[in-house]
């Protein structure tokens, strides 16, 4: 993860700052920076999005091919996750430097969302124990300014919103087999229901309180943090701890109280925001070097 040095008035001036609910951006203990999103920004993709929090930037593309079910579950399709931590997102991704933290990513992501309670599963089955289809969820870090959880997560629900799944026609052949045919209509497909898909809502413990989309100077003042994933109607389904530090319990209850208040928050403009910019059609404008 990338870090920076905070010398010890620096962090008694954030300590101070945020015990009063003033941070030195301004913001409250529970205030997101500025994020933007933007959609279908990879053409050779399925679905893609681009979110940019504060200076924290992540790219993802997703592409569906047709794979085979897994033994345990004949009947679901499933997703795949890698993570790219780019050198040019910190100094610190150089070489091998980003593969530990691109592994903790993918894994965490893969708790997340490849379930039935996150993603449909059983509407990517084609025939049930011998097709399906499989999302290959690929995430660049673009730039590192902290709260990378909660950026993919909200980046990865993007793109999953504007996935198209070409419809699948099966036939049987003169043999007596099964014989797949991909619809060539771009019109002709298959969207996924991202109601239930959860975000992921970072809580930093500074001090005595707790912060959301903490800046890299604030994570250097944290001991520990709480990464909760919370749907739409304010469930948890995933809680981690990170960090060397401790939490006691009672930390622990008001940071999981405040993930689903905001979490539940998110997701309401984000959703508004999607559907907004997918009604423009190829009226919408085109933002960044990606356009």
């Amino acid at each position: 993860m990338a870090t920076v040095q905070v010398s010890e008035a620096e962090k008694v001036y954030i300590l101070h700052g945020i015990r009063d609910d003033l941070r030195v951006d301004g913001r409250g203990c529970e205030d997101y920076r500025h994020m933007e999103i933007e959609t279908d920004v990879v053409s050779n993709t399925d679905g893609s999005a681009k979110v940019t929090l504060g200076h924290t930037a992540v790219l993802v593309g997703i592409k569906a091919e047709i794979g085979k079910p897994r033994p345990m579950v004949p009947n679901e399709g499933y997703l795949e996750f890698f993570v790219d931590c780019s050198a040019n997102a910190t100094p610190e991704f150089e070489g091998r430097g980003g593969e530990e933290l691109g592994t903790e990513l993918s894994n965490t992501l893969y708790k997340v969302f490849n379930n039935k309670h996150s993603v449909d599963l059983k509407s990517l089955c084609i025939s049930a124990g011998e097709h399906c289809w499989v999302l290959y969820v690929d995430v660049l870090l673009l730039q590192c300014d902290g709260n990378l959880y909660d950026a993919i997560s909200v980046a990865v629900k993007a793109a999953l919103f504007s996935t198209k799944i070409p419809r699948v026609h099966i036939s049987a052949d003169d043999e007596g087999g099964k014989e797949i045919e991909l619809s060539d209509d771009p019109y002709d497909c298959m969207r996924l229901n991202v109601e239930n898909v959860p975000c992921i809502v970072t809580l930093c413990k500074v001090g005595h309180r707790h912060v959301v989309d903490a800046t890299l100077q604030e994570k250097a003042c944290s001991v520990a943090s709480l990464i909760i994933s919370v749907t739409h109607k304010g469930t948890v389904t995933c809680t981690r701890k990170v960090g060397g530090g401790s939490l006691d319990p009672e930390s622990i209850f008001e940071m999981t109280e405040a993930g689903k208040r905001v979490g539940k928050a998110l997701h309401a403009p984000l959703m508004k925001l999607l559907q907004q910019e997918e009604s423009l059609g190829q009226k919408r404008q085109k933002v960044g070097f990606l356009g």
